[in-house]
């Protein structure tokens, strides 16, 4: 890949930077009697009331709740997080000293559809292990649940275009959603699709 015109790459967090297991989490909260999660929470979107919290427009309180309503137990909000933060496995070291090291060279964003609870308490817990904060890593984070948008919509690219002030022909977009990778290119941002587990030494 020529990497000659690329001033910024942006990176997704889950899938990407931080290993996933959707499952996981579906499984658990099946445990717990949140029997229905499946047909809630998927790979790369959700459905239901997982839409408007990834938008930050309804509170932890209130995902609490609405999982509380579809539970056949009565559930902690511990145990709701606990299960909720299973999704999120950990981030290599290799894929820590990558980001040093491009940092170096690029301007790094973060684009992610994400929420409160995984930024508030997955991520700090994560990143502790290594001593650092997500400012260590990256120039500037998107997260789609503080800017009221999510991929693969134009408009959370748009607005952080915008925000970057930053041309999308200067910009590199690592994704593993199909999706997304789509809405990026149709802005003339370039692209690379990331497939589990591989490699991204090659931005070295």
């Amino acid at each position: 890949m020529q990497l000659n015109n690329i001033t910024t790459l942006i990176f997704d967090l889950g899938g990407v930077i931080y290993d996933i297991d959707i499952q996981n989490g579906i499984d658990n909260f099946k445990k717990m009697g949140f029997n229905d999660a499946d047909k809630f929470i998927g790979k790369f979107t959700h459905t239901g009331f997982f839409i408007p919290w990834e938008k930050g427009e309804i509170s932890p309180e209130e995902f609490r709740n609405e999982i509380r309503k579809l539970s056949i137990n009565s559930l902690t909000d511990k145990q709701i997080d606990e299960a909720w933060c299973s999704i999120m496995l950990g981030i290599p070291r290799e894929r820590i000293d990558l980001l040093i090291e491009l940092r170096k060279k690029y301007r790094l964003l973060l684009l992610s559809n994400t929420n409160y609870i995984h930024i508030n308490i997955s991520l700090p817990e994560e990143l502790a292990k290594f001593r650092l904060t997500m400012d260590d890593l990256f120039d500037k984070c998107y997260y789609s649940y503080l800017m009221g948008a999510v991929k693969p919509n134009a408009d959370i690219f748009e607005m952080m275009l915008l925000d970057a002030k930053v041309k999308p022909e200067e910009c590199l977009f690592l994704d593993d959603g199909d999706k997304n990778i789509v809405t990026a290119k149709s802005l003339g941002i370039n692209t690379y699709h990331v497939t589990p587990g591989q490699s991204l030494d090659f931005l070295k």
